[in-house]
Protein backbone atom coordinates (compact mmCIF):
# COMPACT_ATOMS: atom_id res chain seq x y z
CA UNK A 1 0.00 0.00 0.00
CA UNK A 2 0.97 3.29 -0.69
CA UNK A 3 -0.26 6.47 0.52
CA UNK A 4 -0.01 9.09 -1.81
CA UNK A 5 -1.63 12.70 -1.68
CA UNK A 6 -4.64 11.95 1.07
CA UNK A 7 -5.16 8.69 -0.75
CA UNK A 8 -4.16 5.09 -0.01
CA UNK A 9 -3.40 3.33 -3.17
CA UNK A 10 -2.33 -0.03 -4.04
CA UNK A 11 -4.23 -2.13 -1.45
CA UNK A 12 -4.59 -5.56 -2.14
CA UNK A 13 -8.16 -7.00 -1.25
CA UNK A 14 -8.57 -11.03 -1.49
CA UNK A 15 -12.31 -11.73 -1.60
CA UNK A 16 -13.06 -15.61 -0.80
CA UNK A 17 -16.35 -16.15 -1.89
CA UNK A 18 -16.20 -13.68 -4.71
CA UNK A 19 -19.26 -14.92 -6.54
CA UNK A 20 -20.97 -13.83 -3.58
CA UNK A 21 -24.85 -12.66 -4.80
CA UNK A 22 -25.03 -9.80 -2.46
CA UNK A 23 -22.31 -9.39 -0.51
CA UNK A 24 -19.62 -8.90 -3.16
CA UNK A 25 -22.00 -5.74 -4.78
CA UNK A 26 -22.15 -4.23 -1.42
CA UNK A 27 -18.31 -4.47 -1.12
CA UNK A 28 -18.08 -2.86 -4.64
CA UNK A 29 -20.23 -0.21 -4.04
CA UNK A 30 -18.62 0.67 -0.68
CA UNK A 31 -15.67 1.34 -2.38
CA UNK A 32 -16.41 2.68 -5.62
CA UNK A 33 -17.85 5.51 -3.32
CA UNK A 34 -14.88 5.80 -1.13
CA UNK A 35 -12.72 8.19 -2.29
CA UNK A 36 -9.19 7.84 -0.19
CA UNK A 37 -9.00 3.94 -0.98
CA UNK A 38 -7.46 2.60 -4.37
CA UNK A 39 -6.05 -0.77 -5.31
CA UNK A 40 -7.41 -3.97 -6.68
CA UNK A 41 -9.48 -6.85 -5.55
CA UNK A 42 -9.04 -10.43 -6.48
CA UNK A 43 -12.16 -12.84 -6.90
CA UNK A 44 -11.78 -16.61 -5.66
CA UNK A 45 -14.87 -18.58 -5.67
CA UNK A 46 -15.08 -22.27 -7.16
CA UNK A 47 -18.05 -20.92 -8.96
CA UNK A 48 -15.54 -19.65 -11.34
CA UNK A 49 -18.96 -18.05 -13.44
CA UNK A 50 -19.99 -16.00 -10.60
CA UNK A 51 -16.78 -14.69 -9.70
CA UNK A 52 -16.56 -13.47 -13.52
CA UNK A 53 -19.79 -11.79 -13.37
CA UNK A 54 -18.60 -9.73 -10.21
CA UNK A 55 -15.43 -8.77 -11.80
CA UNK A 56 -17.23 -7.13 -14.81
CA UNK A 57 -19.67 -5.44 -12.56
CA UNK A 58 -17.00 -4.17 -10.48
CA UNK A 59 -14.99 -2.94 -13.33
CA UNK A 60 -17.99 -1.96 -14.75
CA UNK A 61 -18.00 0.70 -11.29
CA UNK A 62 -14.54 1.61 -11.99
CA UNK A 63 -15.51 3.33 -15.17
CA UNK A 64 -18.79 5.24 -14.11
CA UNK A 65 -18.55 8.84 -13.40
CA UNK A 66 -20.10 8.82 -10.50
CA UNK A 67 -17.40 6.28 -9.62
CA UNK A 68 -15.04 8.53 -6.49
CA UNK A 69 -12.52 5.52 -6.70
CA UNK A 70 -10.80 3.18 -9.18
CA UNK A 71 -10.49 -0.17 -8.32
CA UNK A 72 -9.12 -3.58 -10.62
CA UNK A 73 -11.17 -6.79 -10.37
CA UNK A 74 -9.53 -10.15 -11.53
CA UNK A 75 -10.74 -13.65 -11.29
CA UNK A 76 -8.33 -16.06 -9.73
CA UNK A 77 -8.58 -19.64 -9.77
CA UNK A 78 -6.97 -20.84 -6.58
CA UNK A 79 -7.04 -20.06 -3.13
CA UNK A 80 -3.25 -19.48 -3.37
CA UNK A 81 -2.94 -16.93 -5.74
CA UNK A 82 -5.98 -14.95 -3.86
CA UNK A 83 -4.32 -14.42 -0.98
CA UNK A 84 -0.36 -13.67 -2.43
CA UNK A 85 -0.41 -10.63 -1.27
CA UNK A 86 -3.07 -9.59 0.49
CA UNK A 87 -3.45 -6.73 2.87
CA UNK A 88 -7.38 -7.63 3.62
CA UNK A 89 -8.90 -10.73 2.93
CA UNK A 90 -13.02 -11.11 2.97
CA UNK A 91 -14.70 -14.13 3.77
CA UNK A 92 -18.23 -14.39 2.27
CA UNK A 93 -18.94 -17.77 1.46
CA UNK A 94 -22.24 -20.09 1.79
CA UNK A 95 -20.80 -23.33 3.66
CA UNK A 96 -22.71 -25.83 1.16
CA UNK A 97 -25.56 -25.33 -1.18
CA UNK A 98 -28.89 -24.74 -1.01
CA UNK A 99 -29.47 -28.49 -0.37
CA UNK A 100 -27.64 -28.63 2.53
CA UNK A 101 -28.98 -25.84 3.58
CA UNK A 102 -32.66 -27.34 2.86
CA UNK A 103 -31.89 -30.05 5.33
CA UNK A 104 -30.64 -27.43 8.06
CA UNK A 105 -33.81 -26.02 7.97
CA UNK A 106 -36.09 -27.94 6.77
CA UNK A 107 -35.73 -31.43 8.40
CA UNK A 108 -35.84 -30.71 11.91
CA UNK A 109 -39.81 -29.33 11.25
CA UNK A 110 -40.78 -33.33 10.87
CA UNK A 111 -39.92 -33.17 14.84
CA UNK A 112 -41.41 -29.65 15.62
CA UNK A 113 -38.13 -27.60 15.58
CA UNK A 114 -38.93 -24.19 13.61
CA UNK A 115 -36.26 -21.92 12.60
CA UNK A 116 -36.81 -18.66 11.05
CA UNK A 117 -32.91 -18.47 9.74
CA UNK A 118 -31.26 -21.84 10.66
CA UNK A 119 -27.57 -20.40 10.15
CA UNK A 120 -26.57 -19.52 13.88
CA UNK A 121 -27.71 -21.90 16.40
CA UNK A 122 -30.61 -24.90 17.22
CA UNK A 123 -30.16 -27.85 14.92
CA UNK A 124 -29.40 -26.18 11.69
CA UNK A 125 -27.06 -23.75 12.94
CA UNK A 126 -24.79 -26.56 14.30
CA UNK A 127 -24.53 -29.28 10.39
CA UNK A 128 -23.79 -25.28 8.79
CA UNK A 129 -21.06 -25.03 11.34
CA UNK A 130 -19.81 -28.34 11.02
CA UNK A 131 -19.43 -28.10 7.58
CA UNK A 132 -17.97 -24.41 8.07
CA UNK A 133 -15.50 -25.68 10.64
CA UNK A 134 -13.86 -28.22 8.20
CA UNK A 135 -13.90 -24.77 5.10
CA UNK A 136 -12.30 -22.68 7.45
CA UNK A 137 -9.48 -24.91 8.75
CA UNK A 138 -8.70 -24.83 5.53
CA UNK A 139 -8.41 -20.86 5.34
CA UNK A 140 -6.67 -20.52 7.85
CA UNK A 141 -3.78 -22.84 7.35
CA UNK A 142 -3.36 -21.00 3.71
CA UNK A 143 -3.61 -17.60 5.53
CA UNK A 144 -1.34 -18.59 8.06
CA UNK A 145 1.04 -20.06 5.44
CA UNK A 146 0.09 -17.08 2.93
CA UNK A 147 -0.37 -13.79 4.27
CA UNK A 148 -0.02 -14.04 7.99
CA UNK A 149 0.24 -10.15 8.22
CA UNK A 150 -3.17 -9.76 6.77
CA UNK A 151 -6.58 -8.25 8.20
CA UNK A 152 -9.62 -10.63 7.74
CA UNK A 153 -12.83 -9.60 7.39
CA UNK A 154 -15.48 -12.48 8.30
CA UNK A 155 -19.41 -12.40 7.58
CA UNK A 156 -19.91 -15.92 7.27
CA UNK A 157 -22.25 -17.61 9.18
CA UNK A 158 -22.10 -18.96 11.88
CA UNK A 159 -20.00 -15.77 12.37
CA UNK A 160 -19.01 -16.70 16.06
CA UNK A 161 -17.50 -20.41 14.98
CA UNK A 162 -16.25 -19.07 12.14
CA UNK A 163 -13.89 -16.19 13.77
CA UNK A 164 -13.59 -18.32 16.33
CA UNK A 165 -11.80 -21.41 14.27
CA UNK A 166 -9.43 -19.25 12.46
CA UNK A 167 -7.79 -18.25 15.68
CA UNK A 168 -7.54 -21.55 16.92
CA UNK A 169 -5.69 -22.65 14.18
CA UNK A 170 -3.82 -19.76 13.71
CA UNK A 171 -3.73 -17.79 17.34
CA UNK A 172 -2.07 -14.91 15.82
CA UNK A 173 -4.20 -14.14 13.01
CA UNK A 174 -5.65 -10.48 12.87
CA UNK A 175 -9.58 -11.61 12.20
CA UNK A 176 -13.00 -10.54 12.88
CA UNK A 177 -16.40 -10.57 11.98
CA UNK A 178 -19.02 -8.30 10.56
CA UNK A 179 -22.49 -8.02 11.14
CA UNK A 180 -25.11 -5.60 10.48
CA UNK A 181 -27.92 -6.85 12.96
CA UNK A 182 -26.87 -4.09 15.87
CA UNK A 183 -27.06 -1.48 13.47
CA UNK A 184 -30.77 -2.24 12.97
CA UNK A 185 -31.12 -1.65 16.73
CA UNK A 186 -29.65 1.48 16.18
CA UNK A 187 -32.36 2.12 13.25
CA UNK A 188 -34.88 0.88 15.69
CA UNK A 189 -33.56 3.52 18.41
CA UNK A 190 -33.17 6.49 15.86
CA UNK A 191 -36.78 6.13 14.90
CA UNK A 192 -38.47 5.84 18.28
CA UNK A 193 -36.91 9.18 19.13
CA UNK A 194 -37.99 10.84 15.52
CA UNK A 195 -41.73 9.67 16.57
CA UNK A 196 -41.60 10.51 20.15
CA UNK A 197 -39.12 13.32 20.48
CA UNK A 198 -40.10 14.82 16.78
CA UNK A 199 -36.50 15.06 15.87
CA UNK A 200 -35.48 14.60 12.22
CA UNK A 201 -32.35 14.37 10.32
CA UNK A 202 -30.84 11.59 12.71
CA UNK A 203 -28.44 8.99 12.04
CA UNK A 204 -27.53 5.61 13.40
CA UNK A 205 -24.02 7.41 14.86
CA UNK A 206 -25.78 9.87 16.44
CA UNK A 207 -26.89 6.69 19.01
CA UNK A 208 -24.26 5.84 21.46
CA UNK A 209 -24.65 2.09 22.51
CA UNK A 210 -23.03 -0.45 24.93
CA UNK A 211 -23.34 -3.56 23.46
CA UNK A 212 -22.08 -7.46 24.24
CA UNK A 213 -23.43 -10.80 24.14
CA UNK A 214 -22.61 -13.04 21.09
CA UNK A 215 -23.29 -12.54 17.24
CA UNK A 216 -27.65 -12.00 17.12
CA UNK A 217 -27.67 -12.66 20.77
CA UNK A 218 -26.31 -9.34 21.49
CA UNK A 219 -27.45 -6.57 23.80
CA UNK A 220 -27.30 -3.07 24.40
CA UNK A 221 -26.68 -1.83 28.12
CA UNK A 222 -26.53 1.30 27.75
CA UNK A 223 -28.11 3.70 24.71
CA UNK A 224 -28.39 7.63 24.70
CA UNK A 225 -28.89 9.99 22.29
CA UNK A 226 -26.77 13.32 23.62
CA UNK A 227 -28.11 13.62 27.57
CA UNK A 228 -30.93 11.98 26.74
CA UNK A 229 -30.86 8.26 28.03
CA UNK A 230 -32.91 5.79 25.83
CA UNK A 231 -33.98 3.11 28.12
CA UNK A 232 -36.49 5.08 29.00
CA UNK A 233 -38.02 6.26 25.96
CA UNK A 234 -37.68 2.51 24.93
CA UNK A 235 -39.69 1.65 27.93
CA UNK A 236 -42.58 3.82 27.13
CA UNK A 237 -42.96 3.19 23.63
CA UNK A 238 -42.54 -0.31 23.68
CA UNK A 239 -45.89 -0.34 25.78
CA UNK A 240 -47.34 1.63 23.49
CA UNK A 241 -47.01 -0.70 20.76
CA UNK A 242 -46.98 -3.91 22.76
CA UNK A 243 -49.62 -5.41 20.70
CA UNK A 244 -49.28 -4.53 17.34
CA UNK A 245 -45.39 -3.80 17.46
CA UNK A 246 -43.66 -1.29 15.55
CA UNK A 247 -41.15 -1.60 12.45
CA UNK A 248 -38.88 1.46 10.64
CA UNK A 249 -39.45 2.35 7.58
CA UNK A 250 -36.22 0.61 6.53
CA UNK A 251 -37.27 -3.05 7.99
CA UNK A 252 -40.98 -2.25 5.91
CA UNK A 253 -38.77 -1.89 2.40
CA UNK A 254 -37.07 -5.61 2.98
CA UNK A 255 -38.60 -8.68 1.62
CA UNK A 256 -41.81 -9.92 3.36
CA UNK A 257 -39.73 -13.08 4.95
CA UNK A 258 -37.35 -10.47 6.78
CA UNK A 259 -40.08 -8.31 8.49
CA UNK A 260 -41.03 -8.45 12.09
CA UNK A 261 -42.70 -6.32 14.57
CA UNK A 262 -39.73 -6.54 16.83
CA UNK A 263 -42.45 -7.92 18.97
CA UNK A 264 -39.82 -10.43 20.40
CA UNK A 265 -37.30 -7.44 20.88
CA UNK A 266 -39.73 -5.96 22.88
CA UNK A 267 -41.16 -8.83 25.20
CA UNK A 268 -37.60 -9.72 25.89
CA UNK A 269 -36.78 -5.81 27.03
CA UNK A 270 -40.04 -6.28 29.24
CA UNK A 271 -38.70 -9.79 30.42
CA UNK A 272 -34.94 -9.00 31.26
CA UNK A 273 -34.88 -5.11 31.51
CA UNK A 274 -31.82 -5.02 28.04
CA UNK A 275 -32.59 -3.83 24.22
CA UNK A 276 -31.67 -7.24 22.56
CA UNK A 277 -29.82 -6.29 19.25
CA UNK A 278 -30.77 -8.44 16.98
CA UNK A 279 -33.86 -9.38 14.42
CA UNK A 280 -36.52 -10.86 15.68
CA UNK A 281 -35.81 -13.93 13.66
CA UNK A 282 -32.35 -15.08 15.05
CA UNK A 283 -33.04 -14.22 18.78
CA UNK A 284 -36.39 -16.39 18.84
CA UNK A 285 -33.83 -19.26 17.75
CA UNK A 286 -31.54 -18.62 21.01
CA UNK A 287 -34.29 -18.58 23.29
CA UNK A 288 -35.63 -21.94 24.26
CA UNK A 289 -37.92 -23.78 21.80
CA UNK A 290 -41.36 -23.42 22.85
CA UNK A 291 -40.43 -19.31 23.62
CA UNK A 292 -41.39 -18.08 20.52
CA UNK A 293 -40.90 -20.93 18.21
CA UNK A 294 -43.50 -23.38 19.22
CA UNK A 295 -45.30 -23.71 15.85
CA UNK A 296 -46.04 -21.80 12.74
CA UNK A 297 -48.89 -20.53 14.27
CA UNK A 298 -46.96 -18.74 17.44
CA UNK A 299 -44.77 -17.39 15.17
CA UNK A 300 -47.38 -15.43 13.32
CA UNK A 301 -48.44 -13.90 16.41
CA UNK A 302 -45.43 -12.60 17.10
CA UNK A 303 -45.22 -11.20 13.93
CA UNK A 304 -42.34 -12.32 12.04
CA UNK A 305 -41.96 -15.06 9.16
CA UNK A 306 -40.02 -18.15 9.08
CA UNK A 307 -37.80 -18.52 5.92
CA UNK A 308 -38.40 -21.44 3.83
CA UNK A 309 -35.60 -22.32 1.24
CA UNK A 310 -37.41 -23.59 -1.53
CA UNK A 311 -40.29 -21.17 -1.65
CA UNK A 312 -38.00 -17.96 -0.64
CA UNK A 313 -34.08 -18.85 -1.16
CA UNK A 314 -33.86 -20.84 -3.99
CA UNK A 315 -36.51 -19.10 -6.17
CA UNK A 316 -34.88 -14.66 -5.07
CA UNK A 317 -31.53 -16.88 -6.45
CA UNK A 318 -32.82 -17.35 -9.44
CA UNK A 319 -34.12 -14.03 -10.18
CA UNK A 320 -31.19 -12.58 -8.62
CA UNK A 321 -29.13 -14.38 -11.44
CA UNK A 322 -31.45 -13.40 -14.13
CA UNK A 323 -31.30 -9.73 -12.67
CA UNK A 324 -27.45 -9.91 -12.48
CA UNK A 325 -27.32 -10.76 -16.06
CA UNK A 326 -29.12 -7.87 -17.61
CA UNK A 327 -27.01 -5.76 -14.79
CA UNK A 328 -23.87 -7.08 -16.95
CA UNK A 329 -25.28 -6.51 -20.23
CA UNK A 330 -26.34 -3.08 -19.89
CA UNK A 331 -30.12 -3.20 -19.54
CA UNK A 332 -30.13 -2.60 -15.96
CA UNK A 333 -28.42 -0.06 -13.74
CA UNK A 334 -27.21 -0.50 -10.40
CA UNK A 335 -27.33 2.79 -8.36
CA UNK A 336 -24.28 3.52 -5.98
CA UNK A 337 -25.58 4.25 -2.99
CA UNK A 338 -23.31 3.16 0.37
CA UNK A 339 -25.17 -0.20 1.95
CA UNK A 340 -25.09 0.97 5.54
CA UNK A 341 -22.28 -1.78 6.15
CA UNK A 342 -19.40 -0.74 7.50
CA UNK A 343 -16.41 -2.78 6.05
CA UNK A 344 -15.14 -0.34 4.14
CA UNK A 345 -15.09 2.23 6.90
CA UNK A 346 -12.74 -0.40 8.98
CA UNK A 347 -10.67 -0.96 5.98
CA UNK A 348 -9.81 2.89 5.82
CA UNK A 349 -9.24 2.73 9.18
CA UNK A 350 -6.93 -0.26 9.28
CA UNK A 351 -5.26 1.75 7.11
CA UNK A 352 -4.93 4.70 9.50
CA UNK A 353 -6.89 7.44 7.41
CA UNK A 354 -9.06 7.59 10.13
CA UNK A 355 -10.79 6.11 13.70
CA UNK A 356 -14.06 5.05 14.93
CA UNK A 357 -15.94 2.81 17.25
CA UNK A 358 -18.02 -0.12 16.20
CA UNK A 359 -18.98 -3.49 17.15
CA UNK A 360 -17.33 -6.50 15.76
CA UNK A 361 -16.49 -10.06 16.99
CA UNK A 362 -13.21 -10.84 18.55
CA UNK A 363 -11.99 -12.80 21.03
CA UNK A 364 -12.57 -12.18 24.39
CA UNK A 365 -9.93 -10.25 26.17
CA UNK A 366 -11.54 -9.08 29.23
CA UNK A 367 -13.88 -6.83 27.69
CA UNK A 368 -16.97 -8.95 28.35
CA UNK A 369 -16.59 -9.17 31.36
CA UNK A 370 -17.49 -12.86 32.55
CA UNK A 371 -17.64 -14.56 29.25
CA UNK A 372 -14.82 -17.73 28.81
CA UNK A 373 -11.12 -15.63 27.55
CA UNK A 374 -10.79 -16.11 24.31
CA UNK A 375 -14.27 -17.37 23.23
CA UNK A 376 -15.24 -15.08 20.59
CA UNK A 377 -17.58 -12.45 21.45
CA UNK A 378 -19.35 -9.21 20.08
CA UNK A 379 -18.71 -5.79 21.52
CA UNK A 380 -17.98 -2.52 20.59
CA UNK A 381 -13.82 -1.93 19.04
CA UNK A 382 -12.06 1.04 18.63
CA UNK A 383 -10.93 0.66 15.10
CA UNK A 384 -7.41 2.87 14.50
CA UNK A 385 -4.33 2.25 11.94
CA UNK A 386 -3.56 -1.43 11.98
CA UNK A 387 -5.24 -2.07 15.21
CA UNK A 388 -8.63 -3.05 16.72
CA UNK A 389 -9.20 -2.46 20.70
CA UNK A 390 -11.77 -4.23 22.46
CA UNK A 391 -13.95 -1.35 24.18
CA UNK A 392 -14.31 -2.83 28.07
CA UNK A 393 -18.28 -3.74 27.99
CA UNK A 394 -18.86 -4.91 31.57
CA UNK A 395 -21.07 -7.60 31.96
CA UNK A 396 -24.54 -9.22 31.79
CA UNK A 397 -27.27 -9.53 34.20
CA UNK A 398 -27.06 -13.08 35.51
CA UNK A 399 -30.56 -13.62 33.68
CA UNK A 400 -29.12 -12.87 30.39
CA UNK A 401 -25.43 -14.33 31.16
CA UNK A 402 -26.96 -17.74 31.95
CA UNK A 403 -28.42 -17.63 28.81
CA UNK A 404 -25.56 -16.79 26.82
CA UNK A 405 -22.59 -18.26 28.56
CA UNK A 406 -24.79 -21.80 27.41
CA UNK A 407 -24.26 -21.16 23.96
CA UNK A 408 -20.69 -19.68 24.33
CA UNK A 409 -20.25 -23.00 25.51
CA UNK A 410 -22.48 -24.88 23.14
CA UNK A 411 -20.75 -23.01 20.72
CA UNK A 412 -17.33 -24.52 21.67
CA UNK A 413 -18.25 -27.95 21.80
CA UNK A 414 -18.99 -28.05 18.38
CA UNK A 415 -15.67 -26.12 17.54
CA UNK A 416 -13.96 -28.95 18.88
CA UNK A 417 -15.93 -31.51 17.87
CA UNK A 418 -15.61 -30.52 14.14
CA UNK A 419 -11.83 -30.14 14.77
CA UNK A 420 -11.38 -33.55 16.47
CA UNK A 421 -14.46 -35.17 13.73
CA UNK A 422 -15.75 -36.00 16.83
CA UNK A 423 -19.81 -37.36 15.84
CA UNK A 424 -20.54 -38.33 19.73
CA UNK A 425 -19.18 -34.75 20.87
CA UNK A 426 -20.84 -32.95 18.18
CA UNK A 427 -24.44 -34.94 19.58
CA UNK A 428 -23.95 -33.27 22.58
CA UNK A 429 -23.75 -30.04 21.16
CA UNK A 430 -26.89 -31.32 19.63
CA UNK A 431 -28.85 -32.50 22.27
CA UNK A 432 -28.06 -29.46 24.45
CA UNK A 433 -29.45 -26.49 22.21
CA UNK A 434 -32.44 -24.46 23.64
CA UNK A 435 -34.60 -25.49 20.44
CA UNK A 436 -34.08 -29.60 21.24
CA UNK A 437 -37.41 -29.53 22.81
CA UNK A 438 -37.76 -33.36 21.27
CA UNK A 439 -36.67 -36.52 23.50
CA UNK A 440 -32.96 -38.32 23.32
CA UNK A 441 -34.39 -41.02 20.90
CA UNK A 442 -35.55 -38.67 18.52
CA UNK A 443 -32.67 -36.09 18.99
CA UNK A 444 -30.58 -39.33 18.03
CA UNK A 445 -32.74 -39.90 14.66
CA UNK A 446 -32.45 -36.00 13.63
CA UNK A 447 -29.17 -35.74 14.48
CA UNK A 448 -28.14 -38.91 12.13
CA UNK A 449 -30.39 -37.88 9.12
CA UNK A 450 -29.16 -34.42 8.98
CA UNK A 451 -25.91 -35.73 9.67
CA UNK A 452 -25.81 -38.05 6.64
CA UNK A 453 -27.52 -35.23 4.12
CA UNK A 454 -24.00 -33.24 4.94
CA UNK A 455 -21.76 -36.08 5.06
CA UNK A 456 -19.92 -35.03 1.52
CA UNK A 457 -18.49 -32.30 3.51
CA UNK A 458 -17.49 -34.08 6.30
CA UNK A 459 -14.28 -35.89 5.05
CA UNK A 460 -12.88 -38.10 7.76
CA UNK A 461 -15.65 -38.58 9.52
CA UNK A 462 -16.93 -42.00 10.72
CA UNK A 463 -20.82 -41.17 9.84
Amino acid sequence: MKYINGKMKDINIAYIGGGSREWAWKLMTDLALEESLEGQVKLYDPAVSFAEDNAKIGNGFSKRSDAKSKWKYSVVINLEDALKDADFVIISILPGTFKEMTSDVHTPEKYGIYQPVGDTVGPGGLMRALRAITIYIGFAEAIKKICPDAWIINYTNPMTICTRILYKIFPEIKAFGCCHEVFHTQNLLRRIIENTLEIENLTRDDIKINVLGINHFTWISSASYKNINLFHLYKDFIIKHSEKGFSTPEEDKEDIVFRSKNLVKFDLFQKFGLIAAAGDRHLAEFMPGKSYLKDPETVARWKFMLTSVTEYRMKKSESHAIYRKKVIAGEEKLELKPSGEEGVRMIKALCGLTDFISNVNIPNQGQFQSAPRDAVVETNAHFSYNSIKPVHAGDLPSSIKSMVIRHIYNQETVINAGVLKDKELAFLAFLNDPLMTISSDDAKSLFNEMLSNIKEYLPGWKI
